[in-house]
């Protein structure tokens, strides 16, 4: 069985081989490169669909449609530096968009930056995601 943190190594390793993309879309539409709420569906679901680089609901859709997915890229928001967006779904009630958190966290500059995370930067923040998942869950012995 693939665990959270399985998927955001895999994650991890996409990004290192095919790129990371900060543009529109979830995935650039000239290169194989990946915006990294698409490598994390792309590692819990094994594939990238072509809607990735063409239209951003439908890639929100699939996105948050895949529940190893989505507890991946809330793993990758709770070990960021800022908090998480909310978006008004009724008045006065509010639900998390990590989907919006992390992908904006990848592609813009932080406070006092002038430059947004480098690949290797993400790739890092990703793999302490899987990390801090890893030492946080108990692992079962065989009888």
């Amino acid at each position: 069985m693939q665990t959270t943190a399985n998927t955001l190594e895999r994650a991890a390793y996409l990004i290192s081989m095919l790129g990371l993309h900060t543009g529109d879309q979830f995935a650039a539409a000239e290169s194989d490169a990946l915006d990294v709420c698409a490598a994390v569906y792309m590692a819990a679901e094994g594939i990238c669909p072509p809607e990735f680089s063409t239209d951003e609901l439908t890639s929100i859709t699939l996105i948050e449609s895949s529940a190893l997915a989505m507890a991946a890229i809330r793993a990758i928001s709770d070990v960021l530096d800022s908090s998480v967006c909310e978006d008004q779904i009724a008045p006065g009630m509010y639900v998390p968009n990590y989907i919006e958190h992390v992908s904006n966290w990848a592609a813009t500059a932080p406070i006092g930056e002038k430059t947004p995370p480098t690949t290797s930067e993400v790739i890092g923040r990703i793999l302490r995601a899987a990390n801090t998942l890893a030492t946080q869950t108990p692992t079962h012995r065989a009888a």
